[in-house]
């Protein structure tokens, strides 16, 4: 049976308060729903013949919010899984910055991919996009990776928030300086430590241990108990 993680239930309860939805950043530029409309043709025509496969490597291994025909663990090399995108919104603040998962350059990433059904492909597809991206800037982060699966079989996926060296808002903090965001960064959508608690849990739950996460989720514990003096 896997270890309960150190960032428990109550730490995380500890951090918690009612944020004020923060207006969007002046400078990002929604996408349109003509944005939308071809970036969901361009990715609708660059599908594999073997399936349209998501791979998550975050959120969506514990809150995938889409139907799926197949679930597996596969291993994307090239890009390893980090707390590397800056974040004044959603679960931070502008006053109170936090980090989000995303896939960075450099190692390797076990996740889950989800195979979608293969009717109304274009209206799954919109259906994703319109829940994880919002802006013109983000479009640059989505793109497909060559998964492995554990049958040995390589298979493109597509993957969200998957960063290229130098891209606007990407940060690689030092571990500490990643817990103690973490641990106090709060938005309109709850906590990074709630975010990282449920990424740990999902990843335990599909049988896959991130040592990063489990390194971070103790540091994050650590720093919540220091900040409200507890023991």
């Amino acid at each position: 049976h896997p270890r309960a993680p150190d960032l428990t239930a109550d730490l995380v309860a500890r951090v918690h308060r009612e944020v004020p939805h923060a207006p969007d950043p002046a400078d990002w530029q929604p996408l349109s729903d003509a944005d939308f409309d071809a970036l969901c043709d361009r990715l609708c025509a660059q599908v594999p013949d073997d399936g349209f496969w998501v791979f998550a490597y975050g959120s969506l291994i514990w809150k995938p919010d889409f139907e799926h025909t197949d679930a597996a663990v596969a291993h994307v090399h090239g890009y390893r899984r980090a707390f590397c995108m800056h974040m004044e919104s959603w679960r931070a603040t502008a006053d109170n910055p936090g980090l989000m998962l995303a896939l960075t350059p450099g190692g390797s990433c076990r996740g889950v991919a989800y195979r979608m059904p293969p009717d109304n492909r274009r209206g799954r597809m919109m259906r994703l996009l319109r829940r994880e991206i919002g802006y013109v800037e983000d479009i640059a982060l989505v793109r497909w990776c060559t998964a492995r699966f554990e049958d040995g079989s390589p298979r493109r996926v597509l993957v969200f928030y998957c960063f290229a060296p130098g891209m606007e808002g990407h940060v690689l903090l030092p571990p500490d300086r990643q817990a103690e965001r973490l641990a106090r960064a709060v938005g309109h959508m709850g906590s990074g430590a709630e975010y990282l608690r449920n990424t740990v849990l999902g990843l335990q739950s599909a049988g896959i241990h991130d040592a990063y996460l489990w390194r971070l989720q103790a540091q994050v514990a650590a720093r919540i108990r220091a900040d409200h003096g507890l023991p």
